[in-house]
């Protein structure tokens, strides 16, 4: 983070979320059998804590062996802010009978570990004590089932503890329920309104606020405009120095050049719009270039730095994917990569090579790269302001994500394709702009026409720091649809699943 950036709604921090660790058992085999049942789901427990991919505290509970201590514990854990899921492992065969009321009162994320505190059968000693122990195989399709008839939405991850595979399942799955977190209580600013004549960016910010939590709300961008005039010079001059530390500033910015008060009123843009969304509590934020108010740019370098502090941001007022930028935000916390704000905007069609690449107008989050950005200035072309500020750099290669949120009247849709950034082919001199360059799988052909025939926005969210696994878990938490464009991925079969999507959709929400 900046040193800009003080304490706001943006956090990324993950530490002070907790998981709880629900272990399920029944009296039937005695206190000692209890006993040994708490100690090894503890262990259990500890080991998934030391695993490095695993980003959030699991926190032990008393083995629950009845049905009101079941549905006390979900209550509990809806009304905790600070637990973002349970996990929940049978140790022994615990009556699903007794889970009932518990999973239907339960809001929060559930993940079922299906394990054993062993990972070897004891060959030689086994016996009818220690299968009456270790019953998991048993318990835990008892507890399927019920998950099962009940509908509950959840996860399911096999395997031991130990297993880093395992591990890895289980950190994908805090990491969107984390991303979950931050978006049931995401507060968004928009200043001004969706770009005239667009359809998709458009949305039932109602319906949104019903089904993923998030308050979507409009200011003026006048607003803005007073907040971000009402910087202080001596403010202007400490962010000024930090540009200057951190990018590589062309001459023509640096102080005492001709267009340094340009830089000066990007840093007071910056300084505004921090101040305003803090006061506000939001965590994310959309701009329009039709709706500049009294700016005097274009926020391009603003947007780009609050992203990479962790709000989302969407472009042309496009607050369902600011949504998103948020969520992959958080979900990626601490890893190598990052998210931003993304665009589709022109192909390499060579046969065989194709290739698209990404860019906006100004606002790419330079957390997508490890290089030093330079701070350039260029004109727009459009908006009728002043030549804004902003980051040019090329996007690191790596496995990524393009994820986008579209309303379809009935339901929202997530639609991801698993991608691969590769370098440039060439430099681009002549485009002053953040961008980076992918090829989209299974290939282009595919992908982009399953990206149409879904409808899928324009506006996306790039990720390369967490990849589809990470949304599908997202998507099973929101209860909302999510259709994959992967190296699986046939266009037949693609526009099958659209078809039964319609149907089960519109069923599931008449129930």
């Amino acid at each position: 983070m900046s040193s800009a950036a003080s304490t706001n709604a943006a956090s990324l921090s993950l530490d002070g979320y907790e998981v709880w660790f629900l272990t399920g058992s029944q009296h039937l085999y005695g206190e000692e059998v209890l006993k040994q049942v708490a100690d090894q789901s503890r262990q259990i427990a500890d080991t998934l804590n030391a695993a490095s991919d695993v980003p959030v505290r699991l926190v032990w509970k008393p083995v629950l062996t009845d049905s009101d201590a079941i549905r006390r514990t979900a209550l509990e854990a809806n009304a905790a802010d600070n637990v973002i899921g349970v996990t929940a492992w049978m140790h022994t065969f615990s009556p699903a009978k007794m889970w009932i009321h518990g999973l239907d009162a339960l809001r929060k994320p559930l993940l079922h570990l299906h394990t054993q505190a062993n990972v070897e059968l004891p060959w030689s000693d086994i016996d009818f004590d220690f299968m009456n122990l270790n019953q998991a195989a048993h318990g835990d399709r008892e507890f399927g089932y019920i998950q099962a008839r009940l509908g509950v939405p959840r996860k399911t991850v096999v395997g031991h503890a130990s297993n880093p595979e395992v591990a890895r399942q289980v950190g994908v799955w805090e990491r969107a329920a984390a991303g979950w977190a931050a978006v049931r209580s995401l507060k968004l600013t928009r200043f001004g309104d969706n770009m005239r004549n667009v359809a998709v960016t458009e949305g039932d910010k109602t319906e949104a606020e019903l089904r993923f939590g998030v308050s979507v709300n409009t200011w003026s961008v006048n607003e803005l405009a007073d907040a971000v005039h009402a910087a202080s010079e001596a403010d202007v001059d400490a962010l000024v120095a930090e540009y200057e530390e951190l990018y590589d500033v062309v001459p023509e910015l640096r102080k005492g050049a001709d267009r340094h008060d340009s830089l000066r009123y990007g840093a007071r843009i910056e300084l505004g719009l921090r101040s305003f969304l803090e006061a506000n509590g939001s965590a994310a934020f959309t701009t329009s270039f039709e709706d500049l108010g009294a700016l005097r740019q274009l926020p391009g370098l603003a947007v780009q730095r609050l992203m990479a502090d962790g709000y989302g941001f969407g472009a042309e007022g496009d607050w369902k994917t600011a949504v998103l930028v948020r969520a992959a935000k958080v979900m990626g916390s601490g890893l190598p990569g990052g998210a931003s704000l993304m665009e589709d905007y022109t192909y390499h069609l060579v046969p065989g090579s194709e290739k698209i690449l990404g860019a906006h107008m100004l606002e790419v989050c330079p957390s997508l790269t490890t290089s030093r950005p330079s701070l350039e200035i260029h004109p727009l072309g459009i908006g009728g302001k002043e030549d804004p500020v902003r980051l040019v750099f090329d996007t690191d290669p790596g496995a990524g994500v393009v994820v986008a949120l579209s309303d379809m009247r009935d339901r929202f849709r997530l639609v991801a394709n698993s991608v691969d950034v590769v370098a440039l082919d060439e430099p681009l001199p002549n485009l002053p702009v953040a961008r980076a360059l992918w090829q989209p799988k299974p290939d282009f052909a595919t992908s982009a026409a399953a990206w149409l025939t879904a409808g899928a926005a324009h506006h996306t969210v790039l990720s390369t720091a967490v990849g589809a696994e990470a949304f599908e878990d997202f998507a099973e938490m929101a209860q909302t649809e999510l259709l994959l464009i992967d190296e699986d991925t046939t266009l037949g079969q693609f526009k099958k699943e659209i078809r039964w999507n319609q149907a089960y959709y519109k069923l599931a929400g008449g129930l």
